[in-house]
């Protein structure tokens, strides 16, 4: 019988030392970030638009990130400055935010970019010359 009472405790020690090592192996490594595609590149970049004639023919270049089409950026950015007042663009703050549509718009005090974007992360930019 004392083969027996020997036993329990052998086993305990062996199962402790196999469950030690389970621990043991590094956890994995995160999954490498996907390879991004050209239109993804291409989206943070902004897709240029052209000129944009602003309050008092002041030129501005149009730069679109996201899903923006240069038609829809034009139209956002005229009603910005059609509905932005002349306290507002004086505003030592700099001129907004301005809500149009989803859009809202702005700039930072004497900063020659004018800014707007939308809750799914599509941006305007529009930068004076």
């Amino acid at each position: 019988m004392k083969s027996l009472s020997v036993l329990p405790a052998g086993l305990t020690i062996l199962t402790a030392v196999l469950l030690s090592g389970c621990g043991a192996d590094p956890a994995p490594s995160a999954a490498p970030a996907p390879p991004s595609s050209p239109a993804a590149d291409h989206a943070l970049a902004g897709t240029p638009c052209g000129d944009f004639a602003g309050p008092q023919g002041a030129k501005s270049k149009v730069v679109v990130r996201g899903k923006t089409e240069c038609a829809e950026a034009t139209q956002v950015l005229t009603d910005y400055f059609t509905k932005l007042t002349p306290a507002e663009a004086a505003s030592p703050q700099g001129p907004g935010p301005v809500v149009i549509g989803a859009w809202t718009c702005g700039s930072g005090p004497n900063d020659p970019v004018t800014s707007c974007s939308t809750e799914d992360e599509r941006q305007i930019e529009a930068t004076r010359s």
